[in-house]
C-alpha cells in the first residue's frame, strides 16, 4: 500500500507541470463541445457545466498547493513555468504558476463553480449559449493571470471581454442593452490603449515577456526612461478602466445591476483581474530592483485614484436602496481599498490586502446571488398582496401560479401569510453574514483582511498622510456599508409584504451556502492564508525569482527525427 501511495505521488510530480495549462484548456474543450450541442439540450450542457467546474476547481487547488509546496530541487519552488511550444522565454509563450496567479485562478474556480451551480435552476434558460460563453469568459480569466506576457495578456483580456458582452445581455431587455452599450465602449477604449501601451512598450525593450521586460527596464538608459514611463501610463489607463477606478467606473454599477445576478456574481472576478495586473505588472516593471528614478512609478497616482474610487463608492452605498446596486459599489469600494492599499507599497498592507481580496470577493458574489432569491421573494409576496388588497379572494392554486411559485398545502390552499422559518431563516442569516464580511465586521473574514491592512499601515516608524487617510477611509466605508445594509435588511426582511413566501431551490441554496462556508474557512484558516498572503507580498517585492524562473525555464528534450535516428 506505501508503494502504491508513492508511485501515485511520483506520476502526481510528473504530471503538475503540465496542470499549468489546464485551467486554459479544460473551460475552451467544455466550451466547443457544449457548441456541439444543440439547445434542447440545455440539460446536458447544464451538467458539463458543473462538472467542468468542480474539475476546475480542483485543478486550481492543486496548482495552489503545488506552488506552497517546500522546494526540494524538483519542484516548482514557488513559481511552475511552462512552455506550450516548448520555446525558451522570451521567444516563446510562457504560462507561469505563481503564488499570486495560482491563487488568484483558485478564487476564479471556487466563484465560477457556485455560479454554475446557481444558473442551473432557471437563469440559463433565459437566453441561448449560457454555459458555453461563462466557460470561454473562464478560460479568458484564467490564461490572464497565468500568462507570462504582454501580448497573450491582451489575448486573453479580448477572449473575456468578448464572452461577458454576450452574458451582460443574457435575458434581453431595454435596461441591459443599454448597460451593455456603455460597457462595451469603454472596454474597446480600454482596449485599443493596451495594444498602444505593449506597442510602445516593445518598441523601447523589443521585448513583451514580462520577466525580459523586468530586466530590461532595470538596465534602461536614461533617455529611453521617458518612453517606458508614457508606455506605463497608457496600459495602466487601460488596467484602471478595467478595475473600475474613478473616473471610468462610471458604467460598472450599471452593468453590473442590469446583468442576471449569477453574471454579475462571476463578473465581480472582472475587477479583480483589473488589479492583479496592476499590482503583477507594476511590481515588476517599477519596483524591485529597478532604478532609483522609475522605482514605484506612479505610485502617488496609483493612491490617490485608489482613496478617491474608495470614497465615491461609500457615497454611493449609502445613497442607494436597491439590493443590485449595494452589492454592486461593494466591488467598486472593494477595487479602490485594494488599488489605495497596493499604492501605499508597504508588504504588510500588500499581505492584508491580498487575504481582503479574497474575502470581498467571496463575499460580493455570495450577495449578488443572495439578491436573487430575496428579490424573487418579496416581488412574490408583493404581487399575492397586491391582489389580497385588491379583494381577489379567495385565492386557488390555479391562480397563483402565474404569480409565483408558492407551496401548497394538502388541501390545495395557498400558504401565503404562513411563514416557512428555514427559508426565512436562511436567507437572514445569509444576509447577515454578507453584510459582516463587507463591513469588515468581527469575527468573519473582512474584519481580518481590514484589520491586516491597518496593521500593515501602521507597522513603519512615520506613517504617510496617505496612510492615514487611507485607515479613515476604510474605517468609513466599513460603517457607511454597515448603515446601508442595515437600512435595506430592515426593510426587505421587517417590512415584508403579507403573502409571500420563499421557494429556496437546493440549486440556490448551496452555492450562496458554499461561498459563505467558504469566508468561514478563510476566518478559520487564517493564520495559513496570511502566512501565503505575507509570502506573496515578499515575492511581489523583490521579482528576481520571478525572472530567475521564467528565464531559465528548461525546454523538454525532443525526440530525433527518424532520419536521424541511423546517424551516428
Amino acid at each position: 500500500m506505501i508503494q502504491f501511495f508513492a508511485l501515485v505521488d511520483r506520476l502526481l510530480d510528473a504530471t503538475m507541470p503540465h496542470l499549468v495549462a489546464a485551467p486554459i484548456l479544460l473551460p475552451l474543450v467544455t466550451a466547443g463541445l457544449m457548441l456541439t450541442l444543440e439547445e434542447r439540450h440545455r440539460r446536458l450542457k447544464s451538467v458539463l457545466a458543473v462538472v467542468s467546474g468542480l474539475l476546475g476547481l480542483l485543478v486550481a487547488l492543486a496548482l495552489l498547493r503545488w506552488v506552497n509546496a517546500p522546494d526540494t530541487g524538483s519542484g516548482p519552488g514557488s513559481i511552475g513555468v511552462y512552455l506550450p511550444g516548448n520555446w525558451r522565454a522570451p521567444f516563446g509563450i510562457v504560462l507561469v504558476a505563481d503564488r499570486l496567479s495560482s491563487m488568484m485562478v483558485a478564487l476564479t474556480g471556487v466563484v465560477a463553480f457556485a455560479a454554475s451551480i446557481y444558473s442551473t435552476s432557471r437563469w440559463d434558460r433565459a437566453g441561448v449559449h449560457f454555459h458555453p460563453l461563462l466557460q470561454l469568459q473562464l478560460m479568458g480569466l484564467n490564461g490572464a493571470f497565468l500568462t507570462g506576457d504582454l501580448f497573450n495578456l491582451f489575448v486573453f483580456f479580448e477572449v473575456m471581454l468578448a464572452a461577458s458582452y454576450g452574458l451582460l445581455l443574457h435575458g434581453s431587455g431595454k435596461l441591459r442593452a443599454r448597460a451593455g452599450l456603455h460597457y462595451i465602449a469603454i472596454n474597446l477604449v480600454a482596449s485599443a490603449l493596451f495594444l498602444v501601451g505593449a506597442a510602445l512598450m516593445y518598441g523601447v525593450t523589443g521585448t513583451l515577456n514580462m520577466a525580459d521586460l523586468s530586466a530590461r527596464i532595470a538596465q534602461l538608459p536614461a533617455a529611453d526612461r521617458g518612453l517606458v514611463h508614457a508606455a506605463g501610463a497608457i496600459l495602466a489607463t487601460a488596467f484602471f478602466a478595467k478595475a473600475g477606478a474613478w473616473p471610468l467606473n462610471f458604467w460598472l454599477v450599471p452593468a453590473y445591476s442590469a446583468a442576471v445576478l449569477p453574471v454579475s456574481a462571476v463578473f465581480t472576478l472582472l475587477t479583480k483581474l483589473g488589479v492583479y495586473t496592476v499590482l503583477r505588472l507594476w511590481t515588476l516593471f517599477f519596483a524591485g530592483d529597478a532604478t532609483p528614478a522609475a522605482e514605484y512609478f506612479g505610485q502617488n497616482v496609483l493612491t490617490a485614484l485608489g482613496l478617491i474610487t474608495l470614497f465615491v463608492a461609500a457615497l454611493g452605498t449609502i445613497g442607494t436602496q436597491r439590493l443590485a446596486n449595494l452589492a454592486s459599489f461593494s466591488v467598486l469600494m472593494s477595487a479602490g481599498t485594494l488599488l489605495a492599499a497596493i499604492g501605499l507599497a508597504q508588504p504588510g498592507v500588500w499581505a492584508g490586502a491580498l487575504y481582503y481580496l479574497l474575502s470581498s470577493t467571496l463575499a460580493a458574489s455570495g450577495f449578488f446571488l443572495l439578491i436573487d432569491m430575496i428579490e424573487r421573494w418579496r416581488n412574490a409576496g408583493a404581487s399575492i398582496a397586491a391582489f389580497e388588497s385588491a379583494g381577489a379572494a379567495p385565492f386557488l392554486a390555479e391562480d397563483l401560479k402565474p404569480l409565483a411559485d408558492v407551496n401548497l398545502d394538502d388541501d390545495a390552499q395557498a400558504l401565503y401569510g404562513r411563514a416557512i422559518p428555514a427559508g426565512v431563516a436562511f436567507l437572514g442569516l445569509a444576509f447577515v453574514a454578507c453584510t459582516l464580511l463587507l463591513a469588515g465586521l468581527p469575527p468573519l473574514s473582512g474584519f481580518i483582511g481590514k484589520f491586516a491592512m491597518l496593521a500593515g499601515v501602521l507597522e513603519v516608524p512615520r506613517v504617510s498622510a496617505a496612510g492615514w487617510l487611507f485607515l479613515a477611509l476604510l474605517l468609513v466605508s466599513g460603517f457607511f456599508t454597515l448603515v446601508a445594509l442595515s437600512r435595506a435588511g430592515i426593510r426587505h426582511f421587517w417590512t415584508s409584504p403579507d403573502g409571500g413566501q420563499p421557494t429556496l431551490r437546493a440549486l440556490e441554496v448551496l452555492p450562496v451556502a458554499g461561498l459563505i462556508a467558504a469566508s468561514l474557512a478563510l476566518t478559520l484558516g487564517a493564520g495559513h492564508v496570511m502566512q501565503h498572503a505575507s509570502a506573496t507580498a515578499q515575492a511581489l517585492r523583490a521579482p528576481q525569482e520571478y525572472r530567475r524562473a521564467v528565464l531559465q525555464a528548461r525546454q523538454k528534450p525532443t525526440l530525433p527525427s527518424p532520419e536521424k535516428k541511423g546517424q551516428p
